[in-house]
């Protein structure tokens, strides 16, 4: 009988102990973050939210991440990836894009690092164009090409290393790269008390 009145304490406490670290605690912390700071991100635009959906559409979040890690846990900060991601970076992200793997680089701030509509294009078109090295698989099929003299469209880009070669985006693609380039999460948190509404 003693033996079952520790067993049942045991349990008891460690299932206690496990509510604690595991729901209470990180709710406290997140409601201090919550009442601090509201997150600079604005909603996505139209554009962006279909950009959204061809980045989960093509697996790209199977490959890179949109978290930066704290400094005490990774390099990310020396990777020059931007601050440390926080919950309110998230606000308007339905289903998240975490992601799974870091293969390629983050993306979490790649509007910020890389806001190039051109390399965006190119690199999406034929990685290889730009980064030797890169072992992402290439999009063509986003894309036209042409051969022309001179641009065959507003919106066409010089494929480098070629002659009179050009590439002219889809809807599909120039909605990624606006959704790419929205992603800018190195702003810092903006603190309630100045937010205007």
């Amino acid at each position: 009988m003693k033996k079952a009145y520790l067993f049942v304490l045991g349990g008891s406490s460690t299932l206690l102990l496990s509510i604690f670290l595991f729901f209470i605690v990180p709710r406290v912390q997140m409601g201090a973050l919550e009442r601090a700071a509201i997150s600079a991100q604005s909603p996505y635009t139209e554009t962006e939210a279909r950009g959204r959906l061809a980045y989960i559409e093509y697996g790209c979040v199977y490959c890179h991440t949109q978290q930066v890690r704290d400094p005490s846990v990774g390099a990310d900060k020396a990777f020059g990836w931007g601050r440390a991601s926080i919950p309110s970076d998230y606000i308007y992200d339905r289903p998240h894009l975490l992601g799974t793997s870091r293969t390629g680089p983050d993306l979490s701030n790649i509007g910020s690092r890389q806001p190039s509509r051109e390399w965006l294009h190119l690199h999406f078109f034929n990685p290889r164009l730009l980064v030797a090295w890169s072992i992402m698989p290439p999009f063509p099929f986003l894309y036209a090409e042409v051969a022309s003299e001179t641009s065959p469209d507003g919106r066409a880009i010089a494929i480098p290393g070629t002659d009179h070669r050009w590439i002219v985006p889809s809807e599909k693609a120039e909605d990624l790269v606006a959704y790419l380039q929205s992603l800018k999460r190195d702003r810092d948190p903006i603190p309630r008390e100045t937010k205007h509404e």
